[in-house]
């Protein structure tokens, strides 16, 4: 029974192993496999960054720190004291810098406003003597009519009479130059003009400038009113319109012409020449105030003369 076991044992395991060496190479041997081809799949690539256990850099800037608790000790109060004398004079500094350059630009402003004035008065007095000597031909011509209007009508020249009529309906306006002035009046507020007495000048000067501005109303108004109705009433168009033109005028017919026409214009020439009169002194009151007004802003600002 035990030999046909042993036969059994032959044909189904072979033969068994003589010793231990040759039972390890049998269990060392790799069964002979045919090779499967797997197919092949693209997985996608994770990049993990692997943790650094070992640098203990890493470890060291991720830990939080924590500041220790100092004990502040009190400052002495000479210290305090130095701090605000030090702030204060920083603020005072900084005050005293803007003062400055406030005063700079005030002062430049200042100047360019008072140049211009100056320049505005020199206009005004060079336009007031040409008014001025306009007027006073004028006021000849009131005397020259007022003695043909007094002379008998069978006498009177009635072509001078015209002639001295157109000269005396005539006015030289003065307007002055208002910029500077304005623009200075609107600055009153600077210390360069409200600590001088420029206001005082320009208000002395602007008073006489609209009286003169008064009385040229008032000459307009009685030559409107007393020398055209004479020139309506007694001359014609043509002998009119030569003489305003200061063409020569060869016959001055009249009509209707009464001597106490005559006399009624020589009444109205002696109101006009009043007020003619009145525009002269007006006109020399003005230049005065001008002249006194440039001659202040020049000194007080130090303007070229």
């Amino acid at each position: 029974m035990s030999k046909i076991r042993k036969n059994k044992d032959g044909l189904t395991g072979g033969k068994p192993p003589a010793d231990g060496r040759t039972a390890t190479k049998q269990a060392t041997r790799k069964p002979t496999q045919k090779k499967q081809i797997q197919p092949k799949v693209n997985h996608p690539v994770i990049i993990t960054e692997p943790a650094n256990t070992q640098n203990p850099s890493t470890e060291t800037a991720m830990e939080v720190h924590h500041h220790p608790q100092l004990e502040h000790k009190h400052k002495p109060w000479k210290e305090y004291l130095l701090e605000g004398f030090m702030i204060f004079i920083a603020v005072m500094m900084g005050f005293i810098a803007e003062n400055i350059r406030e005063n700079i630009t005030n002062g430049e402003h200042a100047e360019q406003l008072t140049s211009q004035l100056a320049q505005d008065l020199r206009a005004d007095i060079k336009k007031l003597d040409q008014v001025y000597f306009g007027e006073v031909k004028i006021v000849k011509s009131n005397d020259t009519l007022i003695s043909l209007l007094q002379q008998p009508l069978k006498t009177a020249n009635t072509q001078r009479i015209l002639w001295f009529v157109s000269r005396s309906h005539s006015l030289w306006p003065f307007h002055p130059a208002t910029g500077a002035i304005s623009a200075i009046k609107n600055e009153l507020h600077l210390k360069q003009f409200s600590n001088s007495k420029i206001i005082g000048y320009i208000a002395t000067y602007e008073g006489h400038t609209e009286l003169l501005h008064l009385v040229q109303d008032i000459t307009l108004q009685y030559q409107r009113n007393y020398f055209e109705p004479f020139l309506n009433q007694h001359f014609f168009a043509p002998a009119i319109d030569s003489v305003f033109r200061k063409l020569p005028v060869a016959k001055a017919p009249i009509h209707d012409l009464t001597q106490d026409d005559l006399s009624k214009l020589a009444a109205s020439m002696v109101l006009i020449r009043i007020n003619t009169n009145e525009l002269l002194d007006d006109n020399r009151q003005a230049r005065n105030d001008a002249v006194e007004l440039l001659h202040y802003i020049i000194k007080q600002y130090n303007l070229n003369d």
